[in-house]
Parts: C-alpha cells; structure tokens; sequence
C-alpha cells in the first residue's frame, strides 16, 4: 500500500504515517519497495519480521481471550454471541 493509501485507512494525516513507516522501517518490521508505474510514489509491505511479530501478537490476543471465555458462564457467553452478530453487521454495513 502506498504511504497516503496507509494515512486514509488509518485516518491520520500524511506526515504522520510518513514518520511511522519511518520508524517501522528502522526497525526492519516494513519494506518501501518502488511502485511499479508512479516513481513518485513507494509501496510499503510487512516484512517477515513484521509478519513474525504480527502472528505472535494475535496468537497471544487469542489466547488471551479464549482463557477469558472459559472462564465466562453460558448466559454471558450468548450475550456476546449476540453481540459479535450486530458487531459484524455494523462492520458489513460501513463497508
């Protein structure tokens, strides 16, 4: 994805991701690569750093959360099934 496609997705401002994608950068978690037809602009993607530390870090979230659930009774656990339904419909909606 291009810098400015980053920023909108985001909703932050160019020179912000500009200087997050700096910092990504330094720490070997993204790649700028050229992009194929405009020479103005760059493509940035994960590296496989970036990927390893992505991976662990929602391997922990899900453990997280799935140690979380079992502790919950089965009327809290239909309420929240309820609600990741509306979640998803809101999500598909705004799309």
């Amino acid at each position: 994805m291009t810098p400015g496609a980053l920023a909108a997705k985001e909703r932050v401002q160019p020179p912000s991701m500009t200087r997050v994608i700096a910092s990504l950068t330094d720490l070997q978690l993204v790649e700028r690569k050229p992009h194929p037809t405009d020479g103005r602009q760059i493509i940035v993607s994960l590296s496989s750093q970036g990927r390893a530390l992505l991976a662990d870090e929602v391997s922990a979230r899900e453990a997280w959360m799935t140690e979380q659930l079992s502790t919950l009774p089965e009327d809290q656990l239909v309420v929240l099934t309820r609600a990741v339904a509306i979640m998803k419909q809101i999500v598909a909606e705004s799309e």
